[in-house]
């Protein structure tokens, strides 16, 4: 997710995007002084294709559910429970459920990412609406709305292995990947997000390398500017990269090609998020005085290029745009950033694709890791719907080739990974 000037036709709207907690400034006004109202993203839960999906996926009781058991809840600490148990029950069911484990519970198909975006969304609008007997206030709301978002999204269900990450033997190597939330639902709110699957389909796998087996960890962020502002990028990832040998996060971009992004910027471009909100400013960052304009990866990306790891080609993006130093217009540099130049859009554009690969560079290169963690993000090729099933507003929630293309999409991902854990490996050696 990315709104990248895309050069291919139609798609210049923004297909690469990109976890965090919603916040009050996310929500509408509040009606009368009681519990905020549902934001712009929850509204949408009343249409009849999320109601489909959840329907088609056994989805459907999830918020009811919720709802129940919060109201049983006598205090603040009850209900922090309550949230707590659920959310992490959310995130495993999704991935049992994508992974093949236990009873479908509906005829949509395994691989699906869009039944824990939607039941997410009704859980948290039965949060944000709930007006309990004991009081509660905005301040605990807004906490409990958080500890809902990290544990539904798996960012309390990191497990990684033991080992070291100096490269020496041939134990489990850990990786650390992320996804995102489907986005652009105004255009179509039929879509899924590949990197989500992704995230649900590899989220405690083990990938057999040339350096031996890698535990795959993983989490999903939303697509929301303000999440990422308060520092819910940095908050999910920092306790965990000095821990991994590797990572990616990873986002919808082009149509029919992956791309690893060589160069991040450090520029928001506006394209509206899920709440239909839009930011053009500096990444804000902590400590925004010693923050540079760019970020490269550190994925071994000539090896991962050069692999054959699937049906869609994978390219090497060196492309950003950049305001050359002295200048004060946009200008397209095909091989990088030139010295002292401003960022207006890294390989991966300037929406919040760009901005998480940014993120969590950046916080990799403050850790001091740049030179023995490699990590940085890969863009999956747009998903599409099959021939014939293109009209948002009469077409069908899925069908055979939209599975076949989100399939493919995983497992390619799955093998380039493979990949750059190997050459890493072979780096280090």
């Amino acid at each position: 997710m990315r709104p990248i000037r895309v050069r291919i036709g139609v798609l210049g709207l923004a297909l690469v995007a990109g976890l965090a907690a919603p916040t009050a400034a996310t929500a509408a006004p509040e009606a009368g002084g009681g519990a905020p109202a549902p934001t712009v993203e929850e509204r949408r839960l009343d249409g009849e294709v999320p109601r489909e999906i959840l329907r088609r996926s056994g989805f459907a009781a999830v918020a009811p559910a919720f709802a129940r058991g919060l109201g049983r809840a006598d205090s603040y600490r009850e209900a922090r429970a309550v949230v707590a148990r659920e959310g992490a029950a959310l995130w495993r069911r999704a991935v049992d459920r994508v992974q093949g484990r236990g009873p479908a519970r509906g005829d949509l198909s395994r691989d699906d990412d869009r039944p824990l975006y939607w039941a997410r969304l009704g859980m948290t609008r039965e949060l944000r609406t709930w007006e309990p007997g004991f009081g509660l206030s905005e301040r605990q709301r807004a906490a409990l709305l958080t500890e809902l978002e990290r544990t539904s999204r798996g960012q309390t269900d990191l497990r990684l292995p033991g080992g070291h990450r100096d490269g020496h033997g041939k134990g489990v190597k850990r990786v650390l990947l992320t996804g995102f939330d489907p986005f652009t639902l105004d255009r179509d709110i039929r879509i899924s997000n590949p990197s989500g699957a992704v995230a649900l389909a590899l989220d405690g796998t083990v990938i057999d390398t040339a350096d031996g087996p890698a535990r795959v960890e993983t989490a999903v962020f939303p697509v929301r500017w303000a999440d990422f502002a308060e520092g819910t990028v940095e908050r999910a990832l920092r306790p965990y990269l000095p821990r991994v040998d590797l990572f990616t996060t990873v986002s919808q971009g082009r149509v029919g090609r992956f791309d690893v992004e060589r160069t991040n910027g450090a520029w928001r471009g506006g394209f509206p998020d899920n709440d239909n909100v839009s930011r053009t400013e500096t990444v804000p960052v902590a400590d925004p005085a010693s923050q540079p304009q760019w970020t490269t990866t550190t994925l071994p990306y000539a090896a991962i290029t050069a692999a054959d790891t699937g049906r869609f080609p994978v390219y090497d993006n060196t492309s950003v745009t950049e305001i050359p130093a002295g200048g004060d217009e946009p200008v397209v540099r095909p091989d990088g950033p030139t010295p002292g130049s401003t960022a207006r859009e890294g390989g991966g554009g300037n929406y919040l694709s760009n901005e998480i690969a940014y993120r969590a560079t950046l916080l990799r290169d403050r850790l001091g890791l740049h030179g023995t963690l490699p990590g940085g993000h890969v863009h999956t090729p747009v998903l599409q719907f099959g021939a014939g099933n293109t009209d948002p507003a009469t077409g069908a929630v899925t069908d055979p080739g939209f599975v076949r293309n989100r399939l493919d999409i995983v497992a390619q991902t799955r093998a380039i990974v493979g990949v750059a854990v190997s050459a890493a490996g072979a780096d280090r050696d």
